[in-house]
């Protein structure tokens, strides 16, 4: 996919308020200092379309960015660690949800997983939540860079097989990314590509 604009459209803390058209929609989320803000970047090549901060979760609001057009990219608020007193925290994690619920354009979520470590109990949870409510999402592991190539396939290996044992008799699809060194981006932008094509050929038959 090539990407030709990507725009900033809408930031807001309501799901009524998110834009209304009816075109596929990319949820983008996981914990905080995951490197969610520089992998947005990357896949859209603008330099500094989503914010990036030294200081984990700096995201706070559903940001909307229209891609060529045709899709939405959101960048929503990450979890965890962020520095924010604790009814914020319940705050988020009250618009998190309605969103993930409610928004009928999502088409898929992208978790974001630090390829560096092992199983988080707090991604695990969430990406369970994800699948008792039926929201379709892939895995994204970030920072790729910072690992060798074998340590790479261990490790997601681990997190692919505690998934398999914990949660489901298949893992969701994923993907291995370094923002700085540009791995991934084809592959996640043509796995989008796919269901854009798909969306779009249903609803021509469909009018």
């Amino acid at each position: 996919m090539l990407i030709k604009s990507a725009n900033f459209i809408i930031s807001n803390t309501e799901v009524a308020k998110c834009p209304k058209e009816s075109i596929p929609e990319y949820a983008f989320i996981g914990r905080s200092n995951v490197g969610k803000s520089s992998l947005i970047n990357m896949l859209t090549q603008r330099k500094s379309l989503a914010k990036t901060s030294g200081r984990p979760g700096k995201t706070q609001l559903i940001n909307h960015f229209k891609i060529n057009e045709n899709w939405f990219l959101v960048d929503l608020p990450g979890y965890g660690y962020a520095k924010v007193s604790k009814k914020d925290k319940k705050t988020f994690q009250k618009y998190i949800t309605n969103y993930f619920v409610q928004r009928e354009q999502l088409v898929c979520s992208f978790v974001l997983v630090d390829i560096r470590h092992n199983p988080q109990k707090i991604d695990m949870e969430f990406m369970q939540w994800l699948g008792e409510n039926q929201i379709p999402f892939c895995i994204i592991f970030t920072k790729a860079d910072k690992l060798k190539p074998k340590a790479i396939e261990k490790n997601v290996n681990a997190y692919l097989k505690e998934l398999t044992t914990s949660i489901w008799e298949e893992a969701p699809q994923h993907f291995i990314t370094s923002s700085s060194k540009n791995i991934g981006r084809d592959q996640v932008l043509e796995f989008i590509s796919a269901i854009n094509n798909d969306f779009y050929q249903h609803r021509k038959k469909t009018f």
